[in-house]
């Protein structure tokens, strides 16, 4: 009988960034052959994966590493595949001291790209890359994607929405983590005026304000405001029965392209050059591309530095919505 090997894949964080390393599991997984996959996050994260049926064991982490490295040490790893490569993914193979393969972040080419707007980035999707951690072993892209998994219990149906978005309804994911990812409000207003379709607005409860002021400018007839009424697996599973998607750069826009949805994906300060653009889907890129100020950030700010913030509100709404005609 051939003997099991251990990989560790580490990445901590956030929701699109784990997302975006599934298809690393799911080829490691299926090629290998003989691979256990265990897989350390953080534990606000730890729900992203427990349902994932190519991961055999998630840690998770809280605060304090140092009482988790005795129990990872006992379980004698074979290789560690790291995905986050920071300090405390450092410590982690310092600590066990076995081969381990690094994701390369390509912190110099990013920032020469925000401060002097001069692109060195590789013409490669962070997915690819992310793969090109685990060559050595043979795996290779199987290009199906990304992976999302909805437990039952998440499941929302149909009969549940207003009998306004039962036949039919179009997402759109309105958070954002940082300010400056996100379309101010009467731009959103704006959009969803243009979409003319019934809308159901995804976020969380820091986003219900923005929603509900779309809500009462547009009236219930087309928006639903769902934004801190559903866990993030409920959202996904809306994400799933959409028609089409629009989001901006965040994690929902990966929960579509695993879906395969159509995505309008709405980009400020961040680009999609960085590679972190709806993968192995149908998609359409919303950005102002007129500005000498962008990329001012590979992740974004709370407020424009520049004060105008005419990445979002400056974009165009003149592009025709197909899937809707």
């Amino acid at each position: 009988m051939n003997k099991s090997v251990k990989f560790l894949v580490l990445r901590f964080s956030s929701i699109g960034d784990i997302v975006l390393t599934t298809p690393v599991v799911r080829c490691l997984k299926q090629q290998h052959g003989h691979a256990e996959i265990h897989y350390f996050t953080k534990d606000k994260f730890e729900f992203l994966l427990r349902d994932n049926p190519y991961i055999d064991k998630v840690w998770t982490l809280d605060s304090d590493i140092s009482k988790i490295l005795k129990a990872l040490k006992a379980e004698k790893f074979d290789y560690i595949i790291d995905l986050h490569s920071n300090i405390r993914t450092l410590r982690i193979k310092l600590a066990l001291g076995i081969p381990s393969f690094s994701f390369d972040k390509l912190n110099v080419q990013k920032w020469l790209l925000t401060s002097f707007k001069v692109n060195y980035l590789p013409d490669v999707h962070i997915v690819d890359r992310y793969l090109e951690t685990v060559k050595t072993f043979g795996i290779s892209n199987d290009g199906k994607g990304l992976d999302y998994f909805i437990p039952y219990k998440d499941e929302v149906e149909l009969s549940w929405l207003p009998e306004t978005h039962q036949k039919g309804f179009v997402a759109y994911a309105i958070g954002g983590q940082h300010h400056t990812k996100k379309l101010p409000v009467p731009r959103m207003i704006e959009l969803c005026r243009k979409i003319s379709f019934p809308i159901i607005l995804l976020g969380g409860k820091e986003d219900a304000e923005a929603g509900e002021a779309i809500r009462a400018a547009i009236g219930d007839t087309l928006v639903f405001n769902a934004c801190g009424k559903y866990n993030f697996n409920q959202s996904a599973s809306l994400i799933r029965k959409s028609v089409i998607v629009f989001s901006h750069d965040t994690g929902l826009m990966h929960v579509a392209a695993a879906f395969k949805k159509k995505v309008y994906s709405i980009w400020g300060n961040t680009v999609p050059a960085f590679g972190m653009y709806p993968y192995k889907t149908s998609f359409e890129v919303l950005e102002n591309n007129n500005l000498r100020c962008r990329p001012c950030s590979k992740i974004g700010y709370k407020a424009c530095p520049q004060k105008h913030f005419r990445c979002m509100n400056d974009i165009s709404f003149e592009f025709p919505i197909k899937e809707l005609l």
